[in-house]
């Protein structure tokens, strides 16, 4: 049996935020506005990676925010040509950034919060 990767599934309190910050912020593009069951949700393909965002369904319980550690998601990682160039041009746009640039090892990586809390990762191999 082989397995490789197919998409990632958020669930997000407000879809077009979401929408908003993958497509304008991230530069994806969006593929459609569709409903995952009876929620309404959007899937965006963020060169090559498709992510399918989603509201809660009626009767979901959402236990968290994102704003503390747990298990299952941790991080969503992309790559950047440039982590500095990148951290200025989110932090200018109003982002929290967790950890500025900084290098670790062959990479260099800074980390910051998207909508609803989300950690997402930029990482620029160094040469």
């Amino acid at each position: 049996m082989t397995y490789r990767y197919h998409h990632l599934h958020l669930i997000c309190s407000n879809l077009d935020e979401m929408e908003n910050f993958f497509t304008q912020t991230l530069g994806a593009r969006l593929v459609e506005r569709r409903k995952f069951g009876t929620a309404d949700g959007a899937t965006v393909d963020l060169n090559g990676i498709t992510i399918n965002l989603r509201l809660p369904r009626e009767g979901d319980e959402i236990s968290g925010d994102s704003s503390k550690e747990r298990y299952g998601y941790d991080h969503l990682g992309l790559q950047v040509e440039n982590v500095d160039a990148a951290y200025n041009d989110l932090k200018n746009k109003g982002f929290t950034f967790i950890t500025p640039p900084t290098d670790a090892g062959n990479v260099r990586i800074a980390f910051f919060k998207g909508p609803d809390n989300i950690t997402i990762e930029l990482l620029q191999p160094l040469s």
